[in-house]
Parts: C-alpha cells; structure tokens; sequence
C-alpha cells in the first residue's frame, strides 16, 4: 500500500481529513495556470504550482506535519520548520535550466518571498540552489516529471532584458502565491473563504454606470462648464474604442475626470476582454470620496478599496488569509499600494499584481508620481501595457508629463491623448484669478482667513494646518482636515463642509493637501501655500468649480513665515517660485510645461535616484536579480508609513473585535481601512511605549486612548502626562 503524504492539516481531525499533497500540488498548478494565461504564460504558471511543494515529500516534512498540531505547521518560516520549497527550486533548475531559474525564484520563495538571486546571505538564489536538503524522491511516483515550457510570452529588448526578465519572475511568483493561499484559504474552511465572491460583472456595473451618466447630463443646469463635461466624456467614450495601449486625459479640474475616465475603462473593458479595473490614487485620504461616489452609482458590493498597509512581521496562517489579491471587477487604491506591491519581495504584498493583468488602471493625477522613483514607475507602467494586455490612462488637470517628448527622452511613447484639444479646454475652464501674496505671518493670515465667510486654506504641513486652525477657531463655522483623520471622520467633515457651503452658512476650512485631489468642493476664495505647480492648479480647482460666480472666484498663493519643509514640498515649490516670475497666468500651459521641463525632465538620473534599475540590469546577463535589495529602496513614503485603527463609532469597535478573536480576519481588514490611519513607525512605536496603542497577533496596531483622537484635530495627545511625538503632527 502506498505511502500517504500530506500538505495542509486541521486541528484536531484525523488523518483522513488532512489535504493530500497531490491534490494540493495539482490545485496550485491548475490555479496559478489559469491566472498566468492572462498574460500567456499559463505553463510556466502550472509547473511552478506543480513542483512548489515537492519538498513536502521528504520523510522529515511529514514527520513534522503530524507532530505538530495547528494551521501553521506547513509554514516554513517559523522556527524548526523543515525547508520544504527548496526542493522545488533545486527541480526546476536541474531539469530546465535558465528557464527553471525563473521558476525557482518563484518557488523558493513562495513562503519566505523572493531572494536575492546572488548575495552573501545564505537565503539568496544561488546557494538555496546549492542547499543540501532532505530527500524527496518519493515524488517522481506521484506526479509527472517531464514538463514542456514554451518561451516566453513576450519579445525580450536588448537594453530592457533584465527589468523584464525579473518582472516576469514577479508575474509567476504571484500567480503561485494567490493559487497557493487560495487553495489553502478554501482546504481550511471553504465557507470562509466565499468573502472575495459575490462581486458584480463589469458588464452590469456598466449598465448602471451608463444610466447614471444619462441621469446627470438630462439633470444638469444649462451652463457652458456643463456642455464640455458632456463633451469630455464624448470623448472618452469615443476613446474606449481605441486598441489597447497607453492614454493621457488631460481635464482641467471640474472637468468630470473620475466619471469620465471610469466610462471609457468600462467601455474599454468590455472592448478587450478586459477583467477588472485599477483606480490608483495619490493620497490615502481622497480614496474615500472616489470610492463613495462608485458605490453609490454602481452599489456597495461592486468596490474594492485597498490602502492601509496590514503588515505582519512574520507569516502567519491569519497573514496568509487577510492578505489581498484584488480578485474583483474594481479596485480603489493608492500610489503607494500600486507601485510598492509591483517592486516588493513579499508573498503577502504580492500575490495581488497577477491581477493587474489583463486590466485597465487608471492613474489618478498621475503628475504626482515620486520624483526620485519616477523612471522605475514608468518603466512598470511600459511593461504593463507592453506584455500584460494592459492598458493606462494617465489622468491630470495639467498636462501629460510622462510623454516622450523633445525634452524628456525617457518619457513613456505612443501615449494618445483622449482629449482633442487640450489648451483650447484650459482656457474653456478658467473660471478664477489668481494674486501671488508676499510671505504672510501666521497671524496675518489667520485675520485675512476671517474676513471671508467662506474660504480654503491650504497648507503644507499638519504642523502649519493645526496652527492656523487654532488662530481663527474661535469664529463660526470653522473646520480642520487632516490626514491623521480616519476614513469615516473626513467623510463626516466633508458632509458638514458641503451643507454649510450649499446655505451660505460661514465656512472656513483649514486643511493639508489632501483635499486637492479628487475632492468635489467648491469655494468663492481658496489661499494656497506655495508648492508645485500642479498643486496650485488642483487648489484653484477648487475655487469657483462650478463657474457660478461671475466676476470668478480667487486664489491667493503665499509663502509661509515659516519657510518650506525640507525635501519633495521644498523642491517643488522652489521651482514653481522660478517659472511663476516668467509667467502673468502660473497656470498656463506654458508655464506649466517649463515647470514639469525644470521639476522632471532635466533631471536624468534624479529620477532613479537610488539606482534600483541599475541594479536590476547588473547581473541580469547571469539571470542574477536583486529583489530583496529593490523591495528595500523602493519606498515612496521613505518611512513607511503604518496603519493604526481608530475605535471611532460602534461600527469600528465591532470591526476590532472581529480582528481580534475571528480566526478568518480578511472582511473584518477591509472594513478596517474605513477607520485607519497613517503614521509614521517612529509615532507608532511612541504610542505603543505608551500604552496608547495595542497589537493584534502582530498584524493590526489599535489605538486604545482614545482621548488622544480629538473630533476636531485627528490624532492630537492633549493628555498633559502623554509624551506626545511632535512628529506625529509635523
């Protein structure tokens, strides 16, 4: 009688209850190859499920497995655990050689994530390869042991080899990782693991999308703003009908951007063949709006928002199940997010970009890209929509700075433009003045803030926005917004906010950037520190965005008493101060294109600032790829911000409970995000030494003095006896 051997067991049942490891092996391979076909590689994706587990046929493997009761006995990275994926590796490189290498980066670290192809730790590639391990021979009687691979699914550049070789790598990995989690998730518990279904199909969401847009152009006023929205969106359900490839949408703010752009994606979509569509979002604290405004047209189910960063310190079997993978028709998320998932090492954080395949993302004011990353953002951008059928919209309320031009050689090509004539729409839209202000103290500022009844200000730090909130918050109808406000505390502000603008009432609002992108509001007089130039123009958009006020409305830019932060807002802005004195209108376009001249395409090197290209393409020739050394530099919060949940109401407490004894966390995580916020890890380690915080399973970080959250200022220790971080408000 055959000996019986095991992948997955189940606390306290019995053998003939435990996941046999040929069903686990064939469910991974037949999994992670129908995930690969989206991008061609649906072979590569079947052995690498094939073979990740071989390791699990050693004697040792099973000996462990069955003394050792609980979910986490197959994962290799707690202490005494036998290597079982080493095995897999060592395969697929001794029977195909270069092509197994690109498996066995894939397989090795489908646990413990993706090595180092060479280094001097012994976790790299190269001496895993050479790793003596335990012997699991009993698998060649078990599945078939003579694979044909086909090349690869796509055309290899002589000067772009090695980034696209390691992409690939990150595409297999993936696609084994999400098929390995997910026949996990469904052995553990199958009912539990019904939370990612149950989403609408992109062809009912745009049947709703398309009878909402009907609604709104048969219900809008007469007024000429009105006409070219409907002509925008004109445009780009013109557009949607395009080849897959590269666009730009170019739309003055107010313009209908987030309706506009989603039309053609739909369209598009449904063109192609298309499975989902990405909505990528600069700042964390605008996703709340774009997300409310989908759902309310396409229903509560139909969006997936994903933007707090959920990070264990070590796998687990709760990491494992929490962990997204973006199997839906429409995802919200942040830059962050995006590009971080598609240049990290991690299981956890990569079992999602599989799923970009075969999609159409739309980046969201896609100028504000991090400068110092911007030639590794690109160059993922290219290799998306070069050999992954996708396809990307790079939004703006400027102009397309990614676009190869005279300029700037490294620029992304055959971008086609959606609108037909940008400039002519700038000066269609301009709908304010704008008065550049000498440098203004705190105190002068706050009195000029309250001789309006209804006014924006806004300001580069939450330091300066908390300041100049205290100066004038003794007067009627005055408001703070701050990042360090959950989800759900913003959205109960801007509620507020727009009630009191639509009757007239005072309102004055003090706020960080983060209401410039994406947030539908409308003010008679907006101030603005200076910063970049893109920033102003999203500022402006929000003075007079509905053209209501005939003479038009005003924005003042002024330098702060204060000076600049250091770094991004100090670089932007400086280069903004230089073209604004060439400039009557610091808008124009031709002030805007020598900003983005000055701020991206002189800089040559600058935008990879940390090398991570070159290494990449190093020791590409050897098929030798850094991953762990680009996981670390590619940061676009140099920090790393981390998530902290916010017990803000009834709703948010019955979450955190949820996290805290659900054996299945993921639902409960993603409702999480609605009362998250970001901080940096140093304030997070404050607040833990404190005990203003506490931790759950080493995942989810809750905060527990809750006296420290005011209503009106976010997270702001007003306790005498708490130490509070200055940073936190900086």
């Amino acid at each position: 009688m055959d000996k019986k051997y095991y992948a997955h067991t189940l606390d306290g049942k019995t053998h003939s209850d435990w996941q046999p490891l040929k069903e686990h092996l064939k469910n991974v391979a037949e999994m992670a190859m129908s995930f690969a076909d989206a991008y061609g590689a649906g072979e590569w994706g079947y052995i690498a499920g094939l073979w990740h587990d071989i390791g699990k046929y050693s004697d040792e493997f099973q000996k462990m497995l069955g003394a050792e009761e609980g979910n986490d006995a197959h994962i290799e990275t707690k202490p005494g655990r036998v290597d079982h994926s080493t095995a897999g590796a060592q395969h697929a490189f001794k029977l195909l050689k270069d092509k197994g290498k690109i498996l066995a980066y894939a397989i090795a670290g489908h646990h413990a994530g993706l090595p180092d192809g060479k280094s001097n730790n012994s976790s790299c590639l190269i001496k895993r390869l050479e790793k003596r391990i335990y012997d699991y021979s009993s698998y060649q009687n078990q599945v078939f042991n003579n694979p044909r691979l086909n090349c690869l699914p796509f055309s290899l550049n002589q000067k772009r080899f090695g980034f696209q070789l390691s992409f690939f790598v990150r595409m297999i990995f993936s696609s084994l990782v999400d098929a390995d989690f997910l026949d996990t998730e469904a052995f553990m518990d199958s009912k539990k693991s019904l939370w990612r279904k149950g989403y609408p199909d992109l062809s009912e969401m745009d049947h709703k999308l398309t009878l909402a847009l009907n609604k709104l152009i048969v219900s809008a006023s007469n007024t000429l703003i009105n006409e070219h929205r409907i002509k925008i969106l004109k445009n780009c359900l013109d557009a949607a009908e395009s080849p897959q490839g590269l666009f730009s949408l170019t739309v003055p703010t107010g313009g209908g951007k987030t309706l506009s752009s989603l039309a053609f994606a739909m369209k598009h979509a449904l063109k192609h063949g298309l499975e989902r569509i990405i909505y990528v979002i600069p700042y964390t604290s605008i996703i709340e709006q774009n997300a409310a405004v989908f759902r309310e047209i396409l229903g509560e189910d139909a969006v997936l928002e994903h933007y707090s960063n959920f990070e264990p310190k070590e796998e687990d079997h709760r990491s494992r199940l929490a962990a997204e993978n973006w199997d839906a028709p429409l995802i919200v998320t942040t830059n962050v997010q995006f590009f971080e998932s598609l240049y990290s090492c991690r299981s956890s954080r990569c079992r999602k970009i599989h799923n970009i395949a075969k999609s159409v993302i739309i980046l969201d004011e896609a100028q504000m890209l991090p400068v110092p990353l911007l030639r590794p953002c690109m160059e993922a951008l290219r290799e998306l929509s070069s050999a992954y059928r996708t396809t990307i919209v790079l939004c703006t309320a400027t102009q397309p700075a990614l676009s190869t031009n005279e300029n700037f050689k490294d620029g992304l090509d055959g971008v086609l433009e959606i609108i037909p004539d940008p400039a002519k729409l700038y000066n269609l839209f301009k709908r304010i003045h704008i008065e550049i202000l000498p440098a203004l103290s705190d105190s002068v500022l706050s009195d000029r803030l309250k001789t309006h009844n209804q006014v924006l200000c806004i300001v580069n730090t939450r330091k300066h926005a908390r300041l100049v909130f205290e100066s004038i918050r003794c007067r009627e109808g005055c408001y703070h917004l701050s990042a360090l406000m959950c989800s759900a505390h913003r959205t109960k502000k801007f509620k507020e906010i727009r009630s009191a603008l639509s009757k007239g009432f005072p309102c004055r609002v003090v706020s960080t950037q983060l209401i410039e992108a994406g947030v539908d509001i409308d003010f008679p007089v907006v101030y603005r520190c200076t910063s970049g130039i893109d920033s102003i123009a999203q500022a402006a958009g929000r003075c007079n965005r509905e053209g209501k006020l005939p003479e038009g409305g005003m924005v003042y830019v002024f330098l702060s008493e204060t000076g600049l932060p250091p770094g991004h807002f100090r670089h932007t802005a400086e280069t903004a101060e230089a073209v604004i004195r060439h400039h009557d209108d610091p808008l124009s376009l031709e002030a805007v294109e020598e900003y983005f001249r000055t701020l991206y395409w002189m800089r040559g090197e600058q935008l990879d600032e940390y090398q991570i290209l070159d290494d990449i393409a190093e020791d590409a020739i050897k098929g030798n790829f850094p991953f762990r050394v680009v996981d670390k530099k590619f940061r676009i919060i140099k920090d790393g911000a981390e998530s902290i949940i916010i017990p803000w109401n009834g709703e948010a407490e019955k979450i955190i409970s949820g996290l805290r004894y659900s054996e299945y966390p993921a639902s409960f995580a993603r409702k999480a995000q609605r009362f998250t916020v970001q901080v940096y890890p140093k304030v997070l380690s404050s607040l833990v030494c404190s005990g203003s915080v506490e931790r759950l399973h080493d995942q989810y970080c809750v905060l527990i003095n809750t006296d420290i959250y005011r209503d009106d200022l976010g997270l702001c220790p007003e306790d005498p006896t708490f130490h509070r971080p200055e940073s936190l408000i900086e």
